[in-house]
């Protein structure tokens, strides 16, 4: 939670500071009143490149709107074009999804001597079901548990399953639901699964990430959770 605040923390003071900084640095007013700062952050270069603009370390104004395209995308806040911490976080961990490819369990922490098993490592933030070695579908991003919430780990099995499920908790739809460890479970979520900070301890995933899962899985299947959620 501390480091959600401290990441917060800068961000908000930048934001505070966007129409004085952008005057400051001869942007128009109606960029200044558009909320885009102008100033460039201390991930400039690796947000740069990862967006395909030219790397300067400089912010430009078509710099600016990329970077706020991307933060609206998945639902970064403040969503002001700075290149700061959280943003190129949630970069970081997508190139770092991209790089497992079809091998999500070459470490070989998820035990292939279960048979069928859905593998879930949070510090990757992927999800994927195997058959013994076996990649049976996968690997998929998925947002798990937020600090103070965290996705418990180790070996579970699927316990109960609801396809139209509604928390009574947090008074919001979880269609798809498998559940493997008291109130967490797999579901489908109508938010970018980069979406900062997490969930409530659930493994979100996508529609039809989470449909596919509920034609693999079945009540008394395995589930292993390992590492541990960035930022928690």
């Amino acid at each position: 939670m501390g480091e959600t605040r401290r990441r917060g923390a800068v961000v908000l003071g930048i934001a505070a500071l966007v129409a004085p900084l952008a005057l400051a640095a001869g942007a128009t007013p109606a960029q200044a009143a558009a909320g885009c700062t102008t100033t460039a952050g201390p991930y400039q270069k690796k947000v740069e490149k990862f967006l395909g603009r030219p790397v300067d370390g400089k912010q430009s104004a078509a710099d600016c709107k990329a970077i706020r395209a991307f933060q609206t995308q998945h639902g970064i806040t403040p969503n002001i074009g700075y290149a700061g911490p959280v943003t190129w976080g949630v970069m970081d961990l997508m190139l770092k999804q991209k790089a497992v490819g079809k091998n999500p369990n070459k470490d070989g922490k998820c035990p292939v001597n279960k048979g069928r098993i859905a593998c879930v490592n949070l510090t990757l933030q992927l999800s994927w079901v195997q058959d013994g070695k076996k990649l049976v579908y996968g690997p998929v991003p998925v947002r798990t548990g937020r600090n103070g919430h965290e996705t418990r780990t180790g070996l579970k099995k699927v316990y109960w399953r609801n396809i139209d499920h509604h928390s009574t908790l947090y008074d919001v739809p979880m269609p798809y639901s498998q559940f493997f460890d008291g109130g967490q479970a797999f579901h489908s979520a109508g938010v970018s699964m980069w979406n900062p900070p997490g969930s409530h301890g659930c493994v979100n995933m996508t529609k039809a990430d989470a449909k596919k899962y509920w034609s693999l899985l079945k009540k008394g299947d395995d589930v292993y959770v390992y590492g541990r959620k960035p930022g928690t």
